[in-house]
């Protein structure tokens, strides 16, 4: 009987410690299934992406605009304002409303710089601000007479009030539109001069910031859409390196006045001598037009930039929304573009202004 009531007990204990061992085992899957659930969505909200859109125009006033991305991640941006220089700062180029922004120099009273100030650049070069601008004296505000003027900042911010001005870029013509760009070691100096009757695109490397070498001239209108009358005109030179073996100096053609402005580019090999200007061949037709169904006119004067996380290239150029026969009323307005097979620019059509454009990727909210 001891021997059976021992069975008994043997039996009870190993069904009691198999119970336990199921119920252990159904918590435990159950604590296992709810910490990977748990890590899943935490994994799902972590990777989940806000996509957010804006609408052209990024700015209602803004002929010429230009945007530096610094080095500290924000991006400096100018416009023509015709009498002063207002500069913006600010952690995405698309929200332009909602950035830093300051009158930041006003020309002085007479004299050669004195009116007129048109299509401003922001530049940090060796560690010091600097802003190319073109303008012309009030007293003779004649094509003959305009120049790209040079100012320093002595800080290192560049909204501090010390702007210094260190005069006009000593070119061998008068001309407008002064843009700099870094290349191979080397500082260049692109601008628009007056050259007769027609203005072209010239290129020549830096010695100072107010000094260059010689000039080559990449090339002048000879296209029918490079041709509005009364001037033929090509301007706003902007530098753009492809992700291949090409370089290209893009240019605007025609006048601000008229519909077709629109953008040409001049190419040559990234291992050429881009003073030579045998390196360098050019579009024979638009590349960046106006669209009549968009209601986009004139597009044009442009410039280049990232976005802040440094995966996509963007345009960013003024236009009309309404067809004239006028300059005014120039709005900024930017577009993301892409790359062909072969390496050329390909910016596609100007983008409505009723039309929702995604944001720049990597923005960071402040």
């Amino acid at each position: 009987m001891a021997i059976n009531a021992d069975e008994k007990l043997l039996k009870l204990i190993i069904l009691k410690t198999n119970s336990i061992k199921h119920i252990a085992t159904g918590i435990l899957i159950i604590l296992s299934f709810s910490i990977f659930n748990s890590c899943t969505n935490t994994k799902r909200t972590k990777d989940k992406i806000v996509i957010e859109y804006f609408n052209n125009p990024i700015l209602d006033d803004g002929p010429d605009p230009y945007v530096f991305l610094h080095d500290d991640g924000f991006y400096y941006c100018m416009v023509t304002k015709g009498d002063r220089l207002k500069l913006w700062k600010t952690s995405s180029f698309t929200d332009l409303d909602e950035s830093q922004a300051k009158e930041i120099w006003f020309p002085p009273a007479t004299g050669e710089n004195s009116c007129c100030i048109w299509a401003p650049e922001i530049h940090f070069i060796d560690n010091t601000w600097y802003i190319y601008y073109s303008a012309t004296d009030k007293d003779n505000p004649v094509d003959l007479s305009r120049h790209v003027f040079v100012l320093k900042n002595n800080s290192e911010n560049p909204f501090e009030d010390s702007w210094e001005d260190l005069g006009k870029v000593e070119t061998k013509s008068p001309g407008i539109d002064g843009h700099i760009f870094d290349y191979k070691g080397k500082r260049y100096f692109a601008y628009s001069p007056y050259i007769g009757t027609q203005s072209g695109i010239v290129l020549a490397e830096m010695t100072t910031p107010t000094t260059v070498g010689e000039e080559i001239i990449l090339g002048l209108p000879i296209y029918d859409w490079e041709k509005t009358p009364p001037r033929e005109i090509l301007e706003g030179p902007q530098f753009l390196e492809g992700p291949k073996d090409k370089i290209f100096i893009i240019y605007s053609a025609g006048a601000c006045w008229d519909d077709n402005y629109g953008l040409g580019y001049f190419v040559a090999d990234k291992d050429a001598d881009i003073l030579n200007p045998d390196s360098w061949l050019r579009s024979e037709t638009q590349i960046f037009e106006q669209s009549r169904d968009s209601s986009v006119f004139g597009p044009g004067h442009n410039c280049f930039t990232k976005s802040p996380d440094g995966t996509e290239d963007w345009i960013v150029y003024h236009a009309k929304k309404e067809s004239s026969n006028k300059c005014a009323e120039r709005s900024t307005r930017a577009q993301k573009f892409k790359w062909t097979e072969n390496g050329f620019p390909q910016f596609g059509k100007p983008i409505s202004i009723t039309t929702n454009i995604q944001k720049p990727l990597g923005i960071r909210k402040l």
